[in-house]
């Protein structure tokens, strides 16, 4: 296979599918009204609730449900060959991932943009919403353990990053002042917060912070407890919206040295297409295709914390019910699309970085020995970053260093992002479990709730093993995504009542989620056997997953005249 082929046919089949299944979305499902008033403008608070330039929304948005995700998950799955990571990540992105997304974030719009286990609630039962809130905060404190132990191994390994992704912060604040509190002109404001994008990275490359994996921990638990507090206007919005950038340019710059080196006759995949049914992946143990590949990949092809973001940030700031394609559909059909340039990239080259290495994987023992020695050598990133290098240098002749210290400054900055919308995310769940309670008012608190869930988060990254706490938190996901349909489906059955057999777009994929991520998950507690607070967790997320689906059952079968309008 060829990289040219591989990119150019992910181009087609995003840009037709975003024309003709979005667009049926938008009109035969879910029926947005440009005329509808948004929560943004109708609950417009300052804090929360503020109505986004669409770009900007749609930088947030992509930036906040990005992350680490389509990067890391794709490059562990290639152990079991490029061919099924392509094949998940296409599939699941066309027929789940963007469906799930725009849903999640519509249903929210249309509920003046309450989290979609609170929509649970009002469509099924107090308890569900109860069981859902629950449920959140704990995949969300995973997510906070995940990205933590990826960004500051990141940091770790390339500390140009790190000095660049500090002085992010400080140009999102300027970009954020100039624009909310001066009113500068939007596209000058852009223009002065990537002219200090440039020198962020330039400054990044001259003085690189070199820190202990510790030291960048404790970094991130203050850093994540401050942004999530802030008005989002201050540092959440403009940062995401100056990181999509990187990404963008990232994504083209990639897309097109793919297409390039294919064209030169580099491009031709190294690696196996397929290698076995159960490679050594989650915790260097074999891995049975079935059900374990969803969880690896998560966000490559779809995820249930993206439904957070939609029903949580993102809803609040819609301007227009017309953006909710762009910024729900579109932004995850890009992410699939980075997916697909991370698994042409170590298709291709690889290999080139393991012999480079003298790490003693080949095309013989790749199923076998590919995930333990990525995690052995600290190259889960590095993998990704030293292929897409190596891809920009035949391309276009750029130096292997800076393409590689580019990567994983792209890599950082949007994990950066997913973080502290997680903690954001996390602090409302924990405040509406606080209000349902009727517990202190202290604890309500949006300080106090960030620090509580910091502080779990840091503690499970410290000493947890990458590759046990990924797939953990990647069945927490998934099957956070399933309930996310499921909520969704209920919606568009019962309330918007779409013509034809448009419901059961969002029925089967929900209930093939919840099958596989349910065995999973079972499979990854009697197999793998995770530590305590992994397996606590991830036990208390099955339970609560059962009682989710017995009351979306109860809900299924009443009538539609029972639900009002939204």
């Amino acid at each position: 296979m060829n990289s040219t082929v591989i990119i150019l046919v992910a181009a087609l089949i995003y840009a037709g599918l975003y024309m003709l299944y979005g667009k049926a979305l938008q009109n035969k499902v879910v029926k947005a009204d440009p005329n509808r008033p948004t929560p943004a403008h109708r609950l417009y608070d300052g804090v929360d609730y503020v109505p986004a330039h669409p770009i900007v929304l749609y930088g947030h948005h992509f930036a906040s449900i990005a992350g680490a995700g389509p990067i890391v998950g794709p490059a562990v799955a290639m152990a079991w060959g490029w061919l099924p990571s392509l094949l998940w990540v296409w599939f699941g992105n066309v027929f789940i991932g963007a469906v799930h997304d725009y849903l999640a974030l519509m249903s929210s719009v249309r509920y003046d943009g309450k989290s979609i286990q609170w929509v649970a609630g009002k469509l099924m039962s107090k308890r569900t919403s109860m069981a859902f809130e629950l449920y959140v905060w704990f995949a969300l404190v995973l997510v906070i353990a995940a990205f933590a132990a990826v960004i500051s191994g990141i940091f770790v390994g390339t500390p140009e990053a790190a000095t660049a992704s500090l002085l992010f912060l400080i140009d999102a604040i300027i970009l954020g002042y100039l624009l909310y509190k001066m009113k500068i002109n939007f596209y000058v404001g852009t223009a002065i917060g990537l002219i200090l994008l440039v020198f962020a990275v330039w400054l990044g490359f001259k003085f690189p912070i070199v820190a202990s994996k510790q030291i960048w921990m404790i970094v991130l638990g203050i850093y994540i407890i401050i942004a999530s507090s802030l008005p989002v206007w201050v540092l959440l919005q403009p940062r995401d919206y100056l990181n999509a950038y990187i990404l963008w340019f990232g994504l083209l710059l990639g897309g097109v040295a793919f297409i390039v080196v294919g064209l030169k006759g580099a491009g031709t995949f190294t690696a196996p297409a397929f290698t076995t049914w159960s490679a050594n992946v989650v915790g260097g143990k074999p891995s049975p295709f079935w059900p374990t590949v969803p969880l690896v990949i998560a966000c490559g092809a779809l995820s249930g914390f993206h439904s957070i973001v939609g029903s949580g940030t993102t809803s609040k700031q819609l301007d227009n019910e017309l953006h909710g394609l762009l910024v729900g559909y579109g932004g995850m059909f890009t992410e699939g699309f980075l997916s697909t340039i991370v698994i042409a990239s170590i298709a291709v080259y690889g290999l080139k970085v393991f012999q480079t290495m003298n790490i003693p994987v080949d095309t013989t023992n790749w199923g076998a020995q590919y995930a333990i020695q990525v995690v052995k050598h600290g190259i889960k990133v590095g993998i990704f970053a030293k292929s897409y290098a190596y891809g920009l240098e035949d391309a276009f002749g750029i130096p292997f260093k800076t393409g590689a210290v580019f990567a994983s400054l792209w890599v950082s900055a949007f994990a950066l992002t997913t973080l502290d919308t997680a903690t954001r995310l996390g602090r409302f769940a924990w405040q509406e479990i606080m209000d349902m309670i009727h517990g202190p008012e202290i604890l309500k608190n949006k300080w106090v709730a960030s620090i509580i869930l910091a502080i779990f988060g840091i503690y499970m990254a410290w000493g947890g093993s990458w590759l046990i706490i990924w797939p953990a938190f990647s069945g927490m996901n998934q099957m956070l995504a399933s309930i996310a349909m499921m909520t969704a489906s209920l919606w568009v059955a019962k309330v918007q009542r779409p013509e034809g057999a448009w419901k059961w777009a969002v029925v089967i994929p929900a209930l093939f989620l919840w099958i596989t991520v349910t065995a999973a998950l079972v499979w990854f507690l009697v197999v793998i056997k995770p530590g305590f607070w992994v397996s606590l967790i991830t036990v208390v997320g099955l339970l609560l997953n059962l009682l989710l689906v017995v009351d979306w059952y109860a809900a299924w079968k009443k009538p539609a005249e029972e639900y009002a309008t939204a």
